[in-house]
């Protein structure tokens, strides 16, 4: 869900929109009321004629899990024997484009996805008129603004849909302006993710609520070089793991191909190898992917000079778990109790 947009009286093009995210949370669980049926949060995987996820030709199928929340825990009836803190962010918060910067967003996205139009999952989506949805627009003016408006699934110039895990409260973050009032919006609220949201709808979406505090710098686009993309200064309520599991990747696919520096390839060979690892600790492909996508999992691009190869890494922390996850000389690895299944469509 998105909310917004908010118009920010005094802002104008050129000036940096101030954004401080003073409290974030999930709805506590209610039976009736404005908020009944909230409380808890889900991650989805998309079949990949949907759009997939990161490891779509791995998970070619729709899967869903559920989450329950106990204060700052959340743990799963579809994944068991884990549990972590959340570190409570909105997936999506950025200003509105001026007319000029959508026309060069469906200018080059359009460019791109001519590029294979046929592919599944599409490499963009257009403006897509028969899902737009638009407030209280109505007869023509919505007409015409669903021909134009960019869908808000991708991050572009703007902020938009960053996925940042650590936007948690107490952060700052500065905001181009494109246009006047700033036209703020927000929303996509997670209890917890893994960088990269790896499972596309994979972090654990929720419902809450978000408390902020708006000012601006006049003319700080041009003072702090500021030409697209926000800044922003993480806040300091992340859970405080410090003990980690890391797995490795390099730019060379399933067939043997080297490919140049490709830091996308190698994460997904290192998000593959943590895979393969928990599944000897007996949870299923889909429970271990599940995992990266929700756990406060850090994603790092280790080497990104040493030709051909470029080194991606994930790290994870080891006291989700409720065993020991590290290797280990003596006996087989422990083995999860397994109970309800993650729940899946086949594509």
């Amino acid at each position: 869900m998105l909310s917004g947009p908010f118009h920010v009286e005094g802002a104008e093009p050129g000036d940096l929109l101030i954004v401080d995210i003073l409290e974030i949370d999930s709805c506590d669980q209610e039976d009736s009321g404005p908020f009944s049926g909230m409380g808890w949060g889900y991650t989805g995987v998309f079949a990949t004629k949907n759009g997939g996820g990161f490891l779509t030709d791995r998970f070619p199928d729709a899967y869903k899990v559920i989450w329950d929340f106990n204060g700052d825990i959340a743990t799963s009836r579809h994944i068991p024997e884990v549990s972590y803190a959340g570190i409570h962010h909105p997936g999506l918060m950025g200003t509105a484009p001026s007319a000029e910067l959508l026309a060069k967003w469906t200018k080059r996205e359009t460019a791109l996805i001519a590029t294979d139009p046929m592919r599944v999952p599409p490499l963009a989506l257009p403006p897509l008129p028969d899902s737009a949805i638009l407030g209280s627009l109505k007869g023509a003016e919505f007409d015409r603004v669903a021909r134009e408006a960019a869908r808000t699934a991708p991050p572009r110039e703007n902020g938009g849909n960053q996925d940042i895990k650590n936007l948690t409260a107490g952060s700052r973050v500065f905001y181009p302006v494109f246009v006047p009032g700033a036209k703020l919006s927000f929303g996509d609220l997670h209890f917890s993710q893994g960088d990269g949201e790896i499972t596309f709808c994979g972090a654990i979406e929720m419902g809450g609520f978000m408390d902020l505090h708006v000012d601006l710098i006049k003319g700080g686009m041009e003072k702090y070089g500021v030409r697209e993309n926000a800044i922003f200064m993480p806040g300091i309520r992340d859970p405080h793991y410090s003990e980690w599991i890391a797995f490795s990747g390099v730019s060379v696919d399933s067939k043997g191909k080297q490919h140049y520096l490709d830091s996308w390839l190698a994460y997904m060979n290192a998000c593959n190898h943590a895979i393969d690892y928990l599944m000897k600790f007996g949870y299923t492909d889909i429970q271990a992917y599940m995992i990266l996508g929700t756990a406060p999992v850090e994603g790092r691009l280790s080497g990104v000079v040493d030709i051909p190869n470029a080194c991606s890494t994930i790290y994870i922390p080891r006291a989700i778990f409720d065993f020991d996850i590290r290797p280990s000389a003596k006996g087989a690895p422990h083995q999860v109790k397994q109970g309800m299944q993650v729940p899946r469509s086949s594509n």
